[in-house]
């Protein structure tokens, strides 16, 4: 969140002389991606193979070892049958280069990768059935527990004790409720910041921890069609969130995540969970949390979500996609209470787990 963060802001044909002098690639095709912080182009070079060209913002671009070790998951894990994208080299062998140019705030340094194109649509363009659900929850754990085998001499770096994304770092909320002065929405966030604190924190110690994708939400997750009419998880993308964090946070920013397209945003959390419970069961402490852990992200979406859209207000109706329908269902599910939305959840769950055994 710092101040001197710069989005990126390449033209077409600051592009197209990357990709000529980094990969010998003309291209025939360029157009621009959303992103929340950075700057991806789709591409399509006379060569062939398709392509992204990712730009990663300021801040993140001076933590080259982080992004080398994202970079390293990402190749692990498609090695292990899981479809992400991975980097390809430039002409002079290397995976990530920086370029430094001038995108309105000043001469800055931007680390660029072209990374493989995954085809299929995001999973918030499909109507989410339940089986589609369940395999979400499940491919989400199969990840993280795929995850669990991965060695690299820099994982250290994947301790992010400040990263305000982290859930473990709620707290870092606290600075920007004034944004919500006026709004009934204030009352909702600082209800769940003390909830997390009195009930969440005194669990913490019986979580289980491990690499996480930290952001499996529905715009990184693709989907295309199946066989019987629907769809299947085609895809995983955007490592930018990945952290060594508790599990029970990867199921809960997934769920969080899943009920912003859904018409019937409380039965999401059923179905993912019987999916991910079918390879990481939960314990009693991490069970007893998921609710108060589920309402913590939507706040701090929220929350980080009025802040950044002040620093980059040119990229507002991106920034603010999730809080389009995420203020009335975080409202909704805190009136509802913790018995009432658990006991839809497990109750789903257990009836699904009957039915997969």
């Amino acid at each position: 969140m710092a101040e001197k963060h710069s989005k990126p802001n390449f033209s077409h044909s600051q592009v197209s002389e990357i990709l000529k002098r980094r990969y010998n690639l003309t291209a025939l095709e360029i157009h621009s991606l959303p992103s929340y912080e950075d700057q991806n182009f789709y591409v399509v070079p006379v060569e062939g193979c398709e392509c992204v060209l990712k730009i990663l913002n300021s801040e993140d671009s001076d933590n080259l070892d982080l992004i080398e070790v994202q970079t390293f998951v990402m190749s692990f894990l498609r090695q292990k049958g899981v479809l992400a994208q991975t980097a390809l080299p430039s002409t002079s062998g290397q995976l990530m280069s920086l370029e430094e140019i001038d995108c309105g705030s000043g001469l800055q340094k931007y680390l660029v990768r072209l990374l493989t194109y995954l085809p299929g649509t995001t999973i918030s363009k499909v109507l989410s059935m339940l089986q589609l659900l369940y395999e979400t929850g499940k491919m989400a754990a199969t990840m993280d527990e795929l995850l669990q085998d991965m060695r690299h001499p820099k994982i250290s770096v994947l301790e992010r004790e400040k990263f305000i994304w982290c859930l473990t770092n709620i707290s870092l909320l606290e600075p920007y409720l004034h944004l919500l002065d006026g709004d009934p929405l204030q009352k909702v966030v600082k209800s769940v910041l003390h909830q997390y604190k009195t009930s969440v924190e005194p669990q913490r110690s019986k979580f289980r921890k491990g690499i996480i994708h930290g952001d499996v939400n529905n715009l990184n997750l693709l989907v295309e069609p199946d066989d019987n009419d629907g769809y299947r998880v085609s895809g995983i993308i955007d490592f930018g969130h990945m952290q060594m964090d508790y599990y029970i946070h990867e199921l809960a920013i997934h769920i969080m995540y899943m009920m912003i397209d859904h018409p019937d945003p409380i039965e999401v959390g059923g179905p993912i969970l019987a999916g991910w419970e079918s390879v990481l069961p939960l314990n009693k402490a991490e069970k007893d949390s998921l609710y108060v852990l589920v309402l913590s992200r939507f706040c701090q979406s929220l929350v980080i979500a009025r802040r950044t859209v002040l620093l980059h207000p040119e990229n507002e109706e991106y920034i603010m996609l999730t809080s389009k329908r995420g203020v009335h269902i975080l409202t909704q599910l805190w009136k509802l209470g913790k018995e009432h939305v658990e006991k839809v959840w497990f109750e789903s769950a257990a009836q699904l787990n009957k039915i997969t055994v």
